[in-house]
């Protein structure tokens, strides 16, 4: 299997690499986390103009990429910069679910979500953990159109978004796969509250909470009832770009630990010369290696059958949150006390990695998951 980037992937991460490595530093990150927009929007327009929104969806939605290494060289260039821009609830998420089953008309907005226009995506509810089809949200119909009414829990970059693509149920009991249909909402519609806040691993998110929402008959995406193969297809996607942000937060973090240990000296040398420390840093190695290769893995796996997809999905992902979480850790105690802080780099890269985890389900639960699948 060749594991090389194609021509324009090495363009586009070559690029890309050398734009975040001269406009994020972590003073600009901590800036960003304590700021209403949570975010970077010079970053943001900067990535628009080049084009990188254009690389998460396929040329017949308007982009130039939307394929499984479009979606890792991508967001392992953004963990590498520790940069938490809204990618991924615009591109892969709301927008790959428009992309996806969405009507013509409705994929209009992608040319806009190209140039720079946030979405944001709210499926998770209260009560749900990590299960997809938990859907509490019920969407009336009437001769006005539509009706939504209920809670959305930890929406990212909710309080920038112009638009949500939101979940409810049409039908069918709270855990039932049938009877989810998606709609798009304007965040500025009437019922429409939302609570932001800020987020541990960098970035900020919110409570929205809909309130008898009037939507026309056209807002739905796809068939009424029928969204749950599309959530779960934009989920595997997401968890595609969320394993390679993982890989690139653990190779910046990998660099700045040997920058350390060879810079700090003890007994007269720098402790990186320790045996003990070198065993610690060839298991992170291993670890990392192993991490980049399960996420290669699933970005080819994407366009695979949902079974098969599904095990690889569950596969990476517990193979991501076990070595980030042994990566931040070994890090975090080779550094001492100053990788606790929050003006290093560190701090943010290691909470950031941590947080990964727990998007889209974590080790435990793609455990047990990769074990119904497999029993299937």
């Amino acid at each position: 299997m060749n594991f090389e980037l194609t021509e324009e992937r090495q363009m586009l991460q070559d690029g890309l690499r050398r734009y975040l490595r001269e406009n994020v530093t972590p003073e600009a990150l901590n800036e960003a986390t304590d700021s209403e927009a949570g975010h970077i929007p010079a970053l943001w327009d900067g990535l628009t103009e080049m084009g990188v929104i254009g690389a998460l969806f396929t040329e017949d939605d308007g982009g130039f990429g939307g394929a499984g290494f479009d979606l890792s060289v991508v967001f392992e260039e953004m963990g590498r910069a520790g940069a938490f821009e809204p990618l991924l609830e615009t591109g892969v998420l709301a927008g790959g679910l428009i992309a996806d089953i969405g009507s013509d008309a409705q994929k209009a907005v992608i040319e806009e979500i190209v140039g720079g226009k946030i979405l944001s995506f709210a499926h998770t509810e209260p009560g749900a953990r990590y299960d997809l089809e938990h859907v509490t949200t019920e969407a009336k119909k009437s001769d006005a159109g539509w009706t939504l009414s209920g809670r959305k829990s930890v929406v990212g970059h909710a309080g920038i978004a112009e638009a949500f693509v939101v979940s409810a149920r049409t039908s069918g009991a709270a855990a039932d796969e049938d009877g989810i249909s998606l709609f798009l909402v304007p965040a500025s519609a009437d019922g429409v509250d939302i609570r932001d806040y800020a987020m541990n691993g960098g970035g900020r998110a919110g409570e929205v909470t809909l309130t008898d929402v009037s939507i026309p008959a056209d807002a739905i995406l796809g068939e009424e009832g029928q969204a749950y193969p599309a959530l779960e297809k934009a989920a595997a996607r997401a968890t595609a770009a969320l394993s390679s942000e993982a890989v690139g937060l653990m190779e910046t973090i990998r660099a700045l630990t040997v920058d350390y240990l060879q810079g700090r000296k003890q007994f007269g040398q720098p402790i990186g010369k320790f045996q003990a420390l070198q065993h610690r840093m060839a298991d992170v190695l291993i670890e990392i290696e192993q991490a980049r290769s399960a996420a290669i893995n699933l970005a080819g796996h994407l366009d695979a059958g949902r079974v098969e997809r599904e095990r690889h999905v569950s596969a990476t992902k517990n193979l991501i949150g076990r070595a980030g979480r042994l990566v931040a850790e070994e890090a975090i105690q080779m550094h001492g006390g100053i990788g606790m802080t929050q003006e290093y780099a560190l701090g943010h890269l290691a909470k950031r990695l941590t947080m990964i985890d727990h998007r889209f389900g974590d080790t435990d639960y793609h455990l047990e998951r990769f074990i119904r699948l497999s029993a299937a």
